[in-house]
């Protein structure tokens, strides 16, 4: 008897070679590709023929930056100033602030922090204090410079005879005074618009500048600061006389 010897087609071979190759893939977590990876959730990218949960800080969750392969939380991360134990939430990153232009509208920073302005300029303070980054703070006036205020007359910006004769004596005052300036504050009572009650108060101040000037005071120590009637008190006749005046504020 002859044996009978069959060949299977070539094409068949080479078909099982192809699917025991496909079928001994990297074993995870070793990979070639992504796909080698994306049955696994827990580490879905091939980095360095590794599955690993990123690639980098965008594949992680807000909050979580991307390091060896692995998301792990931002130090410091935030998203509200609640969130910073008292400093700001800048950038998303909990900080002090370094500038006004890091707070919004109508604060500014003050100290590390986002704080609401107090003042402008120092109209905005009561005149004991000025306006410093927003901020009214207390003047520091030379105890050795006591002038005396001098009054004008309703609705007058010119000195009287006896403004003159204070003056005088103030003149002399401020040339033995070693302080370095001299805030000429304007005042006025309360009758009439804010306007012109400023105007008024500013022509008070000049005129007194100006007659200090002639007893030969040193004009570069002088410096006018209309108040209008921002610090008025008075309510009849014998409280508006006091409000109008010029004070005498050393520095």
């Amino acid at each position: 008897m002859h044996s009978i010897h069959r060949t299977l087609p070539l094409g068949f071979f080479f078909a099982g070679v192809l699917f025991a190759v496909a079928g001994c893939g990297p074993s995870f977590p070793n990979c070639d590709t992504d796909k080698d990876c994306q049955e696994h959730k827990e580490a879905p990218f091939c980095v360095a023929r590794t599955c690993q949960k990123c690639r980098d800080t965008r594949d992680c969750p807000a909050g979580q930056q991307c390091s060896n392969g692995k998301c792990g939380a931002i130090q410091g991360y935030c998203t509200d100033k609640s969130q910073c134990g008292g400093q700001e939430c800048i950038g998303n990153r909990c900080r002090p602030c370094e500038s006004d232009g890091e707070c919004g509208p109508g604060t500014k920073c003050m100290q590390g922090q986002c704080k609401k302005a107090q003042c402008a300029t120092d109209n905005d303070c009561p005149q004991d204090k000025d306006c410093q980054n927003g901020v009214c703070v207390g003047k520091q006036a030379s105890v050795a410079c006591k002038l005396d205020s001098v009054y004008f007359g309703f609705d007058q910006a010119t000195l009287t005879s006896e403004a003159n004769s204070t003056l005088n004596g103030n003149a002399d005052a401020i040339k033995k005074n070693a302080a370095k300036s001299v805030d000429l504050v304007g005042r006025a009572d309360p009758r009439g618009t804010t306007e012109y009650n400023m105007a008024l108060s500013d022509r008070r101040a000049q005129a007194v500048k100006d007659y200090l000037q002639r007893q030969g005071t040193d004009t570069s120590k002088l410096s006018k600061v209309p108040r209008g009637a921002l610090d008025a008190t008075g309510t009849d006749e014998s409280g508006w006389a006091k409000d109008r005046r010029v004070d005498f504020e050393c520095r």
